[in-house]
């Protein structure tokens, strides 16, 4: 290429993003779902929408949204799913170790997003940097079966904001010399590190791009921002980044919450949401690897209050069932504390040296809470009920000795209608059982990948 190139850049940050990661892990495992408005979320009336598809988002709907919200938005197309974590967290493994065969660094933000600064892209041109970009998203397709976009810039503001640009499936480089011109028109929001409390003190002063921002004099951008925040801020709006891409050191904590749709009220209905919090936290934590030393519970009142209690084991265990009852010592009768609306379990003081408890039958030991006999402590309401042997919803992933795996599409009434596909079988056939029939059995979510 040549040496006059203008596009080229001493260094090329890369942000890639899959696109709309939770629906798209949906729509090529059930292939029904294909072209159709997905999301994925809570299903009660306090759910929130944790992914959508781009055919839902035409309507309005988007990630963090009450799910009430989005489907009367979307109207009766609109289909609802919970999540599946553990089909999203093998996706994302074999992306994001795919990538690493060409970019041994990775800075990976979440299951579906990463930034990388490949070694070979130094003093390279925009279109050199394109078909690299358009090769790492043909590995991401050809490994997962996923589509993703991706930002190229000289530091990572303008990578992630061109990966934006770049959705869906797409590449959008911007060298040096365009920055300014992509950065000065856009929302100051826009800005990495700007939240809706500093965008309204610039909008009262009247600066709502990133340009007017960047032309701000920065004595009074640290006037407004404060001395520690402000100036970095400045210096990005400038398309000044120099921040480094480097691997993620491992999360300090690990922990798992739920809202639910009717407050929590009595002492039976929380010993199982604990349970329910602190098993979804331990399948977490043994993914992870690690063993953990502090038992932390989160309790948020229906009044918004929040109480935090923890407890820190003489020694760091992987042992669920010492983990979760260290959890149940902590609880607090809802009729003292209140109506509780949030639930939460998390581990702390993680360590890849475990060790066994000399006395695992007192860690274990909860007054009036024996652990193999949870369900007597338990009353008839819908929060507390455990889920029963034959229980069905919607998006349950479920095998049949005759039609293979299938999911879930609408049960009630004494019937179960599921639908059998997998990412290979392309559009399945629906069948309908009676909800006690012995040969449907919960199967697992990542049988769906085959």
């Amino acid at each position: 290429m040549n040496q006059g190139d203008p596009t080229r850049s001493r260094r090329w940050v890369l942000h890639l993003d899959m696109d709309a990661f939770f629906a798209s892990a949906e729509q090529l495992t059930r292939p029904t779902l294909r072209g159709r408005p997905v999301m994925v979320g809570g299903l009660g009336g306090r759910g929130v929408v944790a992914g959508a598809s781009y055919e839902a988002r035409a309507f309005g709907a988007r990630s963090a949204m009450p799910m009430h919200q989005a489907r009367r938005l979307v109207g009766g197309g609109a289909v609802v799913l919970p999540p599946r974590m553990s089909l999203y967290s093998v996706l994302s493994k074999g992306a994001f170790e795919a990538l690493r065969l060409r970019m041994p660094v990775l800075e990976q933000l979440s299951v579906d997003e990463a930034f990388g600064e490949p070694a070979e892209l130094a003093g390279a041109g925009a279109d050199e940097v394109r078909a690299f970009c358009e090769e790492l998203r043909s590995l991401v397709l050809a490994e997962t079966g996923m589509v993703a976009s991706i930002g190229a810039g000289a530091g990572k503001q303008v990578a992630k904001i061109a990966s934006g640009l770049a959705k869906p499936n797409g590449v959008a480089v911007v060298p040096p010399g365009q920055q300014h011109e992509l950065l000065d028109s856009l929302p100051v929001r826009k800005l990495w590190g700007i939240g809706p409390v500093a965008e309204e003190k610039l909008k009262r002063l009247g600066i709502v791009t990133i340009g007017g921002f960047a032309r701000t004099p920065i004595s009074e951008v640290a006037s407004i921002l404060g001395t520690t925040v402000g100036p970095g801020l400045h210096r990005l709006a400038q398309g000044i980044d120099d921040r480094p891409v480097a691997e993620r050191a491992d999360s300090k904590q690990i922990s798992a919450e739920s809202t639910f749709a009717s407050d929590i009220v009595t002492l039976g209905q929380l010993r199982v949401a604990v349970e329910n919090s602190g098993g979804a936290a331990f399948s977490r934590l043994e993914k992870d690897g690690r063993a953990a030393r502090t038992v932390v519970l989160k309790l948020k009142k229906s009044d918004m209050g929040v109480l935090t209690r923890s407890v820190t084991l003489p020694y760091a265990t992987l042992d669920r069932a010492i983990l979760i009852a260290t959890a149940q010592k902590q609880v607090i009768d809802p009729v003292e504390l209140g109506p509780i609306r949030l639930v939460g379990v998390g581990f702390a003081g993680l360590s890849t040296v475990r060790q066994g408890s000399l006395f695992p039958e007192l860690d274990q030991d909860v007054p009036g809470y024996p652990i193999d006999t949870l369900a007597e402590d338990i009353d008839d309401s819908p929060v507390a009920a455990r889920v029963p042997e034959m229980y069905w919803h919607p998006g349950l992933d479920v095998s049949h000795p005759e039609f293979g795996h299938g999911w879930v599409q609408g049960a009630g009434h004494g019937v179960v209608t599921v639908r059998f596909e997998t990412r290979s079988t392309g559009t399945g056939i629906a069948k309908t059982f009676a909800e006690d029939d012995a040969l449907l059995q919960v199967a697992d979510p990542l049988d769906s990948l085959l």
